[in-house]
């Protein structure tokens, strides 16, 4: 079942630093990131506020938080946002890890994008297996005519990137992607999986082992999941998806966007060991994928919804939260 934890201003996503005290901190799209303690309430003061310098024009904002491994000693986390300069902009900040107060002299920007439009944003943040920081970006946009800059090799649009935290700058990782919304590792096995927003064709969902990322094609604009799509950009030998569901691009379509989540590792949650969780934006409908179900994966509901499913996230000791644009935070519960 959901149990909601409080309600929030466009809530986008969230984290828990490690070696706190259960606190987690909540990211507003347009710009602020609010203290959530463990006894449900939200700080006075946001922990951050961005807003000045935060876009939330199309589908800008403040994307993600990451705290660094070693944010108990470090205070180090990192924040993805669009700027109002038109840029993917990702920074590295510090905070005093026991009071929770940053620090803003010494903020540090990393790694800068030219972004051509206000759509294709990507911009999670998340820290990988391996302990580097990753961060997935969009094509750019527009939606026609449809931008080759995923398959660009040369170009950070488009693709996983891994973040250089000592030295500022990113290397792509993996590319052909349209607009990854959202990715996560496998906390057991480091797989990493993502759901890729697609056109009006398909939503998809992709799913790499960790040793097999790096050089990972996942094919957009060539395909869009597994339809052929009208660009003449190819990509042959990219990965196909584990799992598609089929848009009709009409008005009255319930689905818009894929929302990628997490494979559950929860041990208060054993009926749900190993499935990874999705949703569409839209119909708001949490699905589970069982990856190791025999034949060809599907979406199973779980009899939970939330209205406009913007992201999901996951805490330090592996619980899992959705979270409703509108507003409302849910940690995933027994019951």
């Amino acid at each position: 079942m959901l149990e909601e934890l409080a309600s929030f201003s466009e809530p986008v996503h969230l984290a828990e630093p490690p070696g706190g005290d259960g606190t987690l901190y909540v990211v507003e799209r347009a710009g602020k990131i609010r203290a959530l303690a463990p006894d449900g309430k939200v700080a006075a003061e946001p922990f951050l506020d961005l807003s000045a310098e935060v876009s939330t024009a199309g589908e800008g904002g403040l994307f993600s938080l990451a705290f660094a491994p070693d944010y108990a000693s470090s205070g180090r986390f990192y924040v993805d946002y669009a700027s109002r300069e038109g840029r993917i902009v990702i920074e590295e900040l510090r905070a005093d890890p026991e009071g929770g107060t940053v620090k803003q002299t010494a903020r540090r920007e990393l790694v800068s994008i030219p972004h051509p439009n206000e759509i294709h944003w990507g911009g999670l943040l998340m820290f990988g297996p391996d302990g580097e920081l990753y961060a997935g970006t969009g094509d750019g946009g527009p939606p026609y005519p449809i931008p080759a800059t995923a398959q660009d090799p040369d170009g950070l649009l488009g693709k996983l990137l891994r973040v250089d935290r000592e030295r500022g700058g990113a290397a792509v990782v993996a590319l052909g992607l349209r607009n990854p919304w959202r990715y996560s590792f496998d906390r057991e096995s480091g797989d990493l999986w993502i759901g890729d927003v697609g056109d009006f064709t398909q939503e998809e969902i992709d799913s790499v082992p960790f040793d097999e990322l790096e050089g990972a094609n996942f094919g957009w604009p060539d395909l869009e999941g597994t339809a052929q799509t009208k660009s003449d950009v190819r990509a042959p030998g990219s990965i196909e998806p584990l799992l598609t569901y089929e848009r009709s691009g009409k008005p009255d379509d319930p689905f818009c966007a894929i929302t990628g989540g997490h494979v559950v590792r929860d041990p208060e949650l054993p009926s749900l060991e190993g499935s990874y969780l999705y949703g569409d934006f839209c119909e708001g409908e949490v699905l589970r994928l069982d990856p190791d179900a025999p034949g060809r994966p599907r979406g199973e509901p779980t009899g939970l919804e939330v209205p406009r499913l913007v992201s999901f996230a996951e805490d330090v000791a592996g619980h899992v939260y959705a979270i409703s644009l509108e507003g409302p935070v849910y940690r995933l519960v027994p019951g």
